[in-house]
Parts: C-alpha cells; structure tokens; sequence
C-alpha cells in the first residue's frame, strides 16, 4: 500500500563525510582546463550534488 502523505524514503549513506570530502578534491582535479568539457561538466554537477549534502 502506497502512502499519500508524500513522505520521502530515507537515502542509504554510501560514503562518509571524509570520503565525500576527499571525492570532491579528486572531482576538483578532474575539473581543470585540460579535462574535456564533458567531464568538467560532470566533475562540477558531483561537486556541486556533493557540497550540498555536506553543507
């Protein structure tokens, strides 16, 4: 039976707050000028998902 309360399920934590804070050191690297556009893209859209749920 489905909820109407519009209730959000917990999220699994899949990495520790060290863990995401080192990948954004290593997307930080991967978002330079030497990189294609597309990976800078994607490097910054992580950064960027993963800033958030660390602040």
């Amino acid at each position: 039976m489905c909820s109407s309360r519009g209730v959000a399920e917990p999220r699994l934590k899949l990495i520790s707050g060290d863990e995401a804070r080192a990948l954004m050191v290593l997307l930080g690297m991967l978002d330079d000028d030497a990189q294609s556009e597309e990976v800078r893209r994607a490097a910054g859209e992580m950064r960027f998902r993963l800033g958030s749920r660390l602040a």
